[in-house]
């Protein structure tokens, strides 16, 4: 993964492939709300999220489609974020006592970490990490991914004119979304996952991404059933109790309201609201924006 534009600033174009579609969207100048959105649907099967496997299983299909969609909104902006699937991507939190102030000693200790948690070598791969002081240590949040995912990933966005300067997952997207200065679950759904992020002061404390064989069909019951084992490993870690709770990814979020509050006591809210959204953004449905709108935002 990367994070800079080739013009020094942060793009104002974010664009995430999904399995199902590419979804686009560019920031006003204050940099407030999300003025344009655009959205392609996608043949089943152009895109297969996978951690070791080729992803892009119709590339000139989903380049086709990065260009009609981006080209609808982009004006003479080329510099765009790209999101991926979090199926491509591996999320994991590390704690450290210390790290070295050298960025290239710290990466190496970072990756050394990593190969246990990996299911490729560490040295094929690209990593990206954030790290924040935790107590006494410092917590590590890193994202890693095989360079050939990422980099075929990168070579559609540039074989459609565009040049996709900073690369995230599709969950670490959204949290720009997230005030999460309380205790705060954020549940975010696709057709092949449930990522789950407990965040408290901003800092993230727990991410898991979970195989979801139901897709966006999943029930509020079911939801909160894999959801439970992270809240107690959380609550019975940090000693806190989830406060809000954000859900982003499901047509009707308001069906797993219920579950999801008798479980936790917390208020449930949709991460995109209507309003982050310009008024030329009607047929993109909020539900599904939460990458986009978090990567503009953030």
């Amino acid at each position: 993964m990367s994070a800079a534009s080739k013009s020094g600033g942060k793009p104002k174009l974010a664009c995430e492939i999904s399995a199902e579609r590419i979804l686009a969207g560019r920031i006003s100048d204050h940099r407030q709300t999300v003025t344009a959105c655009a959205r392609y649907e996608l043949a089943p099967g152009s895109v297969v999220p996978d951690l070791t496997e080729n992803n892009l299983a119709r590339r000139e299909a989903v380049r086709k489609a990065i260009q009609e969609t981006l080209s609808s909104i982009s004006e003479r902006s080329r510099d765009v974020i790209a999101i991926l699937p979090d199926a491509a991507v591996r999320v994991v939190l590390l704690d450290f006592e210390v790290l070295p102030t050298d960025l290239a000693e710290a990466e190496s200790v970072v990756r050394f970490r990593l190969k246990k948690s990996l299911p490729f070598d560490v040295d094929k791969a690209k990593v990206s990490y954030h790290a924040q002081p935790s107590g006494t240590g410092i917590k590590v949040v890193a994202a890693v991914a095989l360079s050939s995912v990422i980099e075929d990933y990168e070579a559609a966005f540039r074989d459609a004119g565009y040049s996709p300067g900073v690369v995230l997952p599709s969950t670490l997207a959204a949290l720009g979304a997230t005030d999460a200065r309380r205790p705060t679950l954020l549940v975010k759904v696709d057709t092949r996952t449930t990522s789950i992020a407990i965040l408290e002061e901003n800092q993230m404390l727990l991410f898991r991404t979970l195989e979801n064989l139901r897709g966006v069909q999943i029930t509020g019951e079911q939801l909160a059933e894999e959801v439970y084992p992270s809240v107690v490993f959380f609550q019975d870690t940090y000693h806190l109790n989830i406060e809000q709770i954000f859900v982003a990814g499901l047509p009707q979020a308001e069906g797993a309201a219920p579950a999801l509050r008798a479980q936790t006591g917390a208020e449930v809210r949709e991460l995109v609201r209507p309003s982050q959204l310009g008024h030329g953004s009607r047929d993109v449905p909020a539900w599904a924006m939460a990458g986009v709108v978090g990567a503009l935002l953030s």
